[in-house]
């Protein structure tokens, strides 16, 4: 929340405290933290996330911090001078991390290499490890004078940029993080979120020296505005669930400062904490549909709550943004979303992965209230479209601030396309014309919102069959990269229109977006994300088959379908046929551009064919080859009797008696041994016998 830097800047007096004062009342300084359990959600992940809240029309920068060997922390939280506030070195090579930090020049660090990285809130390393920082705290009188704060001591400025670039988990970043807490005391009481795929904490800065990380539990929802006394009972002794600094009960016990439940079973916050209440946290506690059973956010408010609702990655993000049903839209103490908001990020950390993909890091620039989530594989990451996320120390700041009249302006040439500007002039100008403007503008940024969330789960899928390694980075810097310039693309049609509503004068009737259909709620030309990284898939291959010239043939056809998250997109599907040369090269057959090919039976041969099947950005897929063989047609079998040969003397049938004619088929014949064998042996004898006889006869005949 930056409250020791805003007092420190209001310390200076002058103009600059003056409009400080002004523009940033502590009221208004007001981040939420919200921490909601995996049992709790539709996907069966763990979000968290915090929406900073410091000023309106603050800039922000995402980025990418690389690695770097011994790298300096050093913190102006005290005023820019160094050695004023915490200074630290790390002996070793930093990790890689993402990060969204304040412009140095907001705090006259643009000439101090360790100071310049300023409020580096949220991010997550390439071990996985997600940080969420800070939610601004305090700590009782008691406590404070037994254990003030240090003004060289770790505070909001450091601490993610320290815990992202040292920690290998969760568990680790919370033991290193008081590691130095121990050694060089705290700043300023704050709570931070460290996170990996099987560990959230929430660890609390409660004084000067004190300090206590609390495992989360999957089944509950937490919400911390600004709150240091709302109430979580823990087990002190067991590590598997806390993990705190050696004399966190000594310490107020021999200063009878400790308070403890019932059963004895000491309550930290209630003895380091303040009694300071809240609107947002009711606020909260309605959105979740868990109402306080008092009716009252003062009588013992507790850390964890059950949720009456079940949460999906939509409902996630929102709570970020909720908005008080008072009537007042113009109350920045009761809302969560409000537009001294300068950015919220969540994660969503899922369970059973690699380090490498489990932690989705979402990031809204600018206000909430009127802005989009933007998913990335921050532990992958290793570069940003520069365009539309200068780096932190090289933005022009001379946009923001200004109000409405800023807004109605196109920034300064040299902030290229920066999306941080362009969501903050959308919010702007909606805000300042709520009436008109509100709620058809964040109807639509919710449309463009659920088709990403859609579109990331089919993107999700992709990634988890990618080898990991270079692969993957790949893939995530593409998606990344996809997502943003599609949401700039929204996001500036959709700026260009609201100003050019406003400039037109009639502000009575209420605005749409060109690209919102209000009867489906949902954008008319859709975003092509998940088609930049998911490609068609083939589910029924061309046939190969074989005909007679003249044939009645089928159709070659194939099916495909595009699983990118968006309903309709297998109609967006484009063909090409092709057709194998005589020299082995497929070619393009013109005009065959459908999942169907017609097949020629006219002549005799045979050809091979393939089809690619291409989506809307061109990502394509290729078919398997099919051949078609033609054969010519079978000619009729040629009935024309067989000539006789002529040296062949026909058969006289009259020498041969009717009962010895030839059997006409296999079966007909008689076989050795079988009675017709027998029988034909007697009539033969018989036969020859009535010769003998006959000629005999013939014979005396003669004679006679």
């Amino acid at each position: 929340m930056k409250l020791r830097s805003v007092i420190a800047k209001i310390a200076g007096g002058g103009m600059l405290a003056a409009s400080l004062i002004m523009a940033s009342p502590i009221s208004a300084l007001a981040c939420t933290q919200i921490y909601m359990g995996k049992a709790l959600t539709t996907t069966g992940d763990t979000y968290v996330g915090r929406s900073e809240d410091y000023s309106s029309r603050y800039v922000k920068a995402f980025g990418i911090q690389q690695r770097e060997e011994n790298p300096k922390f050093t913190s102006y939280e005290n005023g820019a001078v160094d050695g004023s506030g915490f200074q630290w070195t790390y002996q070793g090579t930093s990790y890689r991390y993402t990060y969204v930090r304040d412009l140095p020049s907001e705090w006259g660090a643009e000439n101090s290499a360790s100071a310049s990285k300023v409020y580096s809130e949220a991010g997550i390393n390439e071990r996985g490890v997600s940080v969420s920082a800070t939610d601004s705290t305090s700590m009782n009188t008691g406590i404070s004078a037994l254990d003030p704060v240090v003004d060289t001591g770790i505070g909001e400025y450091n601490l993610a940029d320290v815990i992202l670039s040292i920690a290998d988990s969760a568990r680790d970043g919370v033991k290193k993080l008081g590691a130095i807490i121990d050694q060089y005391g705290s700043c300023e009481c704050n709570q931070i979120i460290i996170a990996d795929s099987s560990e959230t904490f929430i660890f609390c800065q409660l004084s000067g020296h004190q300090w206590i990380a609390l495992k989360m539990p999957d089944d509950k929802v937490a919400v911390t505005p600004n709150l240091s006394g709302l109430q979580y009972k823990v087990n002190l002794d067991d590590e598997s669930v806390c993990l705190h600094s050696a004399n966190i009960v000594e310490m107020p016990q021999d200063a009878r400062l400790l308070q403890t439940y019932a059963d004895g079973t000491p309550n930290i916050f209630k003895t380091y904490g303040d009694s300071n209440v809240n609107g947002r946290y009711k606020l909260a506690r309605d959105y979740f549909k868990a109402q306080l059973d008092s009716g009252s956010d003062a009588e013992g408010p507790q850390l964890a709550f059950t949720p009456g609702i079940q949460i999906d990655s939509f409902t996630a993000m929102r709570s970020f943004a909720a908005k008080s049903t008072s009537g007042n839209p113009t109350s920045n103490y009761s809302d969560i979303g409000s537009q001294v908001t300068t950015e919220t990020s969540m994660f969503q950390i899922r369970s059973g992965l690699s380090s490498d993909i489990a932690a989705v890091q979402w990031t809204a620039l600018a206000p909430a209230e009127y802005s989009v989530f933007i998913p990335s594989y921050s532990a992958l990451l290793t570069e940003v479209p520069e365009d539309l996320y200068p780096a932190w120390n090289t933005i022009d700041g001379s946009h923001a601030g200004g109000g409405v009249q800023n807004a109605l302006e196109e920034a300064p040439d040299v902030t290229g396309k920066n999306l941080d500007y362009i969501m903050m002039d959308i919010n702007t100008i909606a805000s300042s014309y709520l009436n008109s403007m509100g709620a058809n503008t964040r109807a639509y940024l919710d449309a463009v919102q659920k088709s990403i969330i859609a579109q990331q789960d089919a993107v999700d899928a992709v990634m988890k069959t990618t080898p990991a390694g270079e692969a993957r980075t790949e893939l995530a810097n593409k998606a990344f990269a996809a997502v943003s310039e599609q949401v700039y693309a929204k996001a500036k049609t959709l700026l260009d229109e609201m100003r050019a509503f406003v400039k037109a004068g009639d502000t009575s009737a209420a605005f749409v977006p060109s690209d919102y259909d209000a009867a489906t709620g949902s954008m008319k030309t859709g975003l092509t994300y998940g088609a930049a990284i998911v490609a068609p898939t083939i589910t029924a291959q061309p046939a190969s088959a074989t005909y007679t010239v003249g044939d009645k043939a089928a159709d070659l056809s194939v099916a495909a379908t595009l699983a990118d998250g968006v309903e309709g997109s297998d109609a967006t599907l484009a063909y090409q046929w092709f057709k194998k040369g005589s020299d082995g090269h497929l070619v393009a057959i013109e005009g065959a551009t459908s999942s169907t090919l017609a097949v020629d039976t006219a002549t005799a041969g045979s050809a091979t064919y393939q089809v690619t099947v291409t989506n809307a950005v061109g990502l394509a897929a290729t078919s398997t080859e099919a051949t078609i063989t033609v054969n010519e047609a079978k000619k009729d079998p040629d009935q024309t009797p067989t000539p006789t040969d002529p040296d062949k003397k026909p058969a006289d049938d009259t020498k041969t008696p009717a009962a010895t004619k030839k059997p006409t088929t296999k079966a007909a014949l008689p076989k050795t041994g079988d009675d017709s064998s027998a029988l034909m042996a007697v009539t033969v004898a018989m036969g020859v016998a009535a010769l003998v006889a006959g000629a005999a006869l013939a014979l005396e005949h003669r004679r006679q």
